[in-house]
């Protein structure tokens, strides 16, 4: 079966920027650990600003995918949280190489992509952030705090998952999963309810 080269390409930039960092992997490292040439290459991505654009989009447009579906699938609004969270969180373990590269070297892209990144994950986090809006106006969620922080408070447990999962380690994805989603409720429900 023939591979594809852009996905070739890509995983192979995944694991040398993992490896020895963005900075300091050259496109001919990338593409000899590829096996493809360099125009071969270039015909998918333009430059490696391009390839940890890519790797940063493909697990953006996964999460943002699984989160319309879940949402328009409905049900009651603690619930569809709750879903969310814990499908966001399998996917950032999934894919916790991606998530480890981009945002030690996201610093690294264009203005252009920095700006385009900064766009998609605004509009994930509106999509997330109506979820959160609806469970206030149903006095399920607290209302003492924006609804900004109570995204930043969740978001923060998801980015950190690099600095301390293993994923060979004893822990089980889905009840990290589930654990983190639960603290995370617990935090944002009502005081007084």
């Amino acid at each position: 079966m023939k591979s594809n080269v852009a996905d070739d390409v890509l995983r192979c930039a995944l694991d040398l920027f993992a490896e020895q960092g963005y900075a300091n992997t050259s496109v001919q490292q990338i593409v000899d650990a590829a096996g493809v040439t360099k125009g071969a290459m270039y015909h998918y991505f333009t430059s490696k600003d391009d390839l940890l654009f890519a790797i940063h989009e493909r697990m953006l447009s996964h999460q943002e995918r699984r989160l319309d579906e879940i949402t328009a699938a409905g049900g009651p609004t603690e619930d569809v949280l709750r879903a969310v969270c814990e499908d966001v969180i399998l996917s950032s373990i999934a894919h916790l190489a991606e998530g480890t590269v981009f945002f030690r070297s996201r610093h690294m892209l264009t203005p252009e992509r920095r700006a385009e990144v900064k766009r998609r994950t605004r509009e994930y986090h509106e999509k997330f952030a109506a979820i959160v809006d609806r469970g206030k106006t149903e006095d399920l969620f607290r209302v003492d705090i924006s609804t900004s922080v109570l995204i930043a408070h969740f978001f923060s447990d998801v980015h950190y998952l690099p600095q301390w999962l293993d994923t060979e380690g004893p822990e089980n994805r889905s009840e990290v999963a589930a654990e983190l989603t639960e603290l995370f409720l617990r935090s944002i429900r009502r005081i007084d309810a």
